[in-house]
């Protein structure tokens, strides 16, 4: 894994581990908590840089400290779901990318309005958390993961931002016009469905939702 830096709370700096080619992230104890507005919105960046695919399986998975087996575990962010692997001797946590996004609360699931929609214009979807199609006919969740039809949070994305100017001693740092952007962009991801009626509608058999509303987001936050 490779080490980044990112931003704590009060001018910390904190060191988490990252694997690119797996979508994994090793916290170690109380690390997750301590990320600053700063350090969530870099790793989000990074994490929509990546082309979304299944996560390696972390069932076979060890603590990089003290080699103990992880335990798989569920928790909940205010509303929202999310599942990590831990250390029994709490030495820290691995997660994939999309349950760091789930834990943050930067995704909902679709709304039944939308997933109708869909259901109009596509067949199928692919999964944002494992990559497995998902039968439209059939249902709105993933029937491997049971991860429902999920797509960015962008008013969660827009709080971030909101944090990170507040707490900025640079606000010159901060890029004036990035709120009417990211409105832009949550027009822009609600209009993903109003395109799939065109002729430049995404292939089926590849269209990923939280891959759309990640990538355009994310490029606004470089």
């Amino acid at each position: 894994m490779t080490a980044l830096t990112l931003e704590g709370h009060v001018g910390t700096q904190i060191e988490i581990d990252l694997c690119a080619a797996c979508h994994l992230l090793w916290f170690d104890r109380y690390e997750s908590p301590k990320l600053a507005p700063a350090g969530v919105l870099k790793l989000f960046q990074i994490i929509g840089q990546e082309k979304q695919r299944p996560a390696a399986s972390p069932a076979e998975m060890r603590c990089p400290r003290c080699d103990l087996r992880l335990l798989r575990t569920h928790d909940r962010q205010r509303n929202t779901p999310f599942e990590y692997w831990r250390c029994a001797r709490e030495h820290g946590r691995l997660i994939t990318f999309f349950d760091f996004l789930r834990e943050k609360d930067f995704i909902r699931p679709l709304s039944a309005a939308q997933v109708d929609e869909l259901r109009r214009n596509v067949q199928s979807v692919n999964c944002s958390n494992c990559g497995a199609p998902v039968d439209l006919a059939q249902t709105s969740a993933c029937a491997h993961c049971g991860t429902p039809l999920s797509m960015i949070d962008v008013a969660q994305v827009q709080r971030m931002v909101d944090s990170l100017r507040e707490a900025s001693q640079k606000p010159a740092a901060i890029d004036p016009m990035l709120p009417v952007r990211l409105e832009q962009e949550k027009r822009e991801v609600e209009r993903l469905f109003e395109s799939m009626r065109t002729g430049n509608r995404p292939n089926p058999s590849s269209l990923n939702l939280l891959e759309v509303s990640l990538g355009m987001i994310a490029s606004w936050l470089k």
